[in-house]
């Protein structure tokens, strides 16, 4: 009999290929969507789409199956601009909130959490899985929310849930239409202002796929694992890009007080357009203060390949841009 896996944010980045390793391995798979959302590109996968509201555990609870094998929360609001904050709250805390109920209700064997690094906040010095998180207070409300969403599944771990946290870096792969894909449009379009002087760990989204697939195995009930990747400057980052896309890059870094003027900026323009602006307060102090970390545990329980090659990673997602039509034609 097969395996019944239930998975939110399905038609996202990572959430699709979650489904299709689950597929591959011949799960039974139900995905939540919004009622107003279109239900096609998840049946398409393989899924069987179920219409939800996720903030609403009765709505949950009702889309779920009894008894599945594993739960997926793998949807999340990852904006970062203060004028979404009450319905990132709604999404990320209330949302993560009723679908713990609704695993408990339905019995579900193992609920698998996707969080974030931004879940401990910003830190100055390396963190591990150990490491207490500043993030309660934090006025970057993506940190906070990230940070409270854990606290909901470890009231749920008290309540009898069997589940595991995992905590990405930065994610790059094919399937990329709004993360890292939106500096590959810039430069591809000659486009792209400058690059922060910062850096990040940057990890193959299949990677991470396969490590949540992993924990449902090898995970220990109510542990973090961080999934780190390589580590990598923003400017190399945007340099592997453009040679990939035979385009020009930025040589240097922009100076942390230009980006800071620029992010109190945009938003004052985005009053006009209604959409979330290219720089915020929020997006500049998480590029300029990165959070070191040490993914050795998810490396050794959960088998997670942190050693992917940031070209590796770049030069699959923008083949897949091309054969998606999201770049220009060279």
């Amino acid at each position: 009999m097969a395996k019944t896996a239930f998975v939110t944010g399905g038609t996202g980045f990572l959430g699709g290929h979650i489904i299709r390793l689950l597929r591959e391995d011949r799960w039974e798979v139900v995905a939540l969507h919004r009622p107003s959302s279109d239900p096609a590109p998840l049946a398409a996968m393989g899924a069987t789409p179920v219409a939800g509201v996720m903030h609403d555990a009765d709505s949950v609870t009702a889309a779920m199956p009894e008894h599945p094998d594993a739960v997926f929360h793998v949807a999340g609001n990852t904006s970062m601009w203060k004028r979404m904050n009450r319905e990132q709250t709604r999404d990320n805390v209330e949302g993560t909130r009723a679908l713990v109920s609704a695993a408990l209700a339905r019995q579900a064997s193992r609920f698998i959490h996707t969080s974030s690094i931004s879940a401990w906040g910003i830190q100055k010095d390396p963190i591990n899985e150990e490491t207490p998180s500043n993030a309660a207070n934090d006025w970057i409300n993506y940190n906070r929310t990230k940070y409270l969403a854990e606290q909901e599944v470890r009231a749920g771990i008290k309540r009898g849930l069997d589940a595991v946290i995992l905590n990405p870096c930065g994610i790059i792969g094919p399937g990329d239409r709004h993360n890292w894909a939106q500096m590959i449009m810039l430069i591809d379009q000659g486009k792209l202002p400058g690059v922060p002087p910062g850096s990040g760990n940057f990890c193959h989204v299949m990677e991470v796929a396969k490590a949540h697939l992993s924990a449902l195995e090898n995970g220990r009930t109510g542990a973090n694992y961080i999934l780190a990747g390589v580590e990598a400057r923003f400017l190399e980052l945007a340099r592997t890009i453009g040679f990939l896309l035979g385009r020009k890059a930025p040589r240097r870094a922009i100076p942390k007080p230009v980006l800071l003027a620029a992010g109190r900026i945009y938003p004052l323009l985005a009053l006009f357009s209604g959409k979330e602006p290219d720089l915020t307060p929020e997006k500049v102090a998480l590029v300029t203060n990165r959070v070191a970390a040490d993914g050795t545990r998810a490396v050794a329980e959960l088998g997670f390949n942190a050693a992917v090659p940031l070209q590796q990673m770049l030069s699959e997602c923008i083949d897949w841009m091309r054969q998606e039509g999201m770049l220009s034609d060279k």
